[in-house]
């Protein structure tokens, strides 16, 4: 049996200093992530985070209430180990970036993405030092090598902990850019994801609300807004 599936066996969950950060122990006893390594996270805040999960769980554990837990065993159990690898998937969002690829038509979404869009592409810019160019129509066109080089350099540089957070920022949204936006708070939240999804708000403008995907939706949004709070406790202050 898993030790997702054990029931409750501490009195106390709390935090303790560790080497290379905070750790938290259930009577003494330190967690370890699902590969059994230690868990050991680089702030107090995540580490208090963690500590409130565990301490609240009742009867058999239920991961599912437990998400901050999750992402920091994603970074100890996979990014560590693959930290290159994860950063170079996501440096590659760059290249195609969701916000780069303009309809031709109608004007009205042609006028409603350079409105939204283009200020992302000119923040990014001014404080990534990264230009990337919008292009009409899906089919793939390069980005100056140097912008991408950039923005690889700024995805590396993230800690693991920070990777595993913004993974979920830029799969979840589609964009590096916005990614980056959401991470260095460049927009209000609720506008950095409404921007990801402003093809999928114009399509159910012109032809209703789809409630499957709007539940779909939802539920990406909650992972979305986890992915920037996980991220912030993973930024040493």
């Amino acid at each position: 049996m898993s030790e997702w599936k054990a029931k409750r066996f501490w009195t106390e969950a709390k935090v303790v200093e560790a080497d290379g950060g905070f750790a938290v122990e259930l009577d003494g006893r330190p967690i370890k992530t699902p590969a059994k390594r230690p868990l050991v996270v680089p702030t107090h805040e995540m580490a208090t985070v963690i500590t409130t999960e565990w301490q609240a769980q009742e009867g058999v554990i239920n991961p599912a209430t437990m998400p901050c837990t999750k992402t920091a065993n994603a970074a100890i159990d996979k990014v560590a180990i693959q930290h290159a690898e994860v950063a170079d998937m996501l440096a590659a969002y760059g290249d195609c970036d969701l916000l780069c690829y303009r309809a031709d038509a109608p004007q009205e979404l042609v006028e409603r993405q350079r409105v939204h869009w283009d200020p992302y592409l000119d923040w990014a810019a001014a404080e990534l030092d990264a230009r990337l160019q919008p292009r009409t129509g899906v089919i793939h066109v390069p980005q100056a090598a140097g912008a991408v080089d950039k923005l690889t350099a700024r995805t590396h540089a993230l800690n693991d902990f920070q990777l595993a957070a913004f993974h979920d920022l830029v799969s979840l949204s589609g964009s590096l850019v916005l990614g980056f936006a959401a991470a260095y708070d460049a927009r209000p939240m609720e506008s950095v994801w409404d921007a990801s999804r402003l093809d999928e708000i114009w399509q159910a403008e012109q032809w209703g609300l789809d409630d499957d995907a709007e539940a779909l939706s939802a539920v990406k949004k909650a992972s979305f807004l986890h992915a920037k709070f996980m991220f912030d406790l993973s930024t040493p202050k």
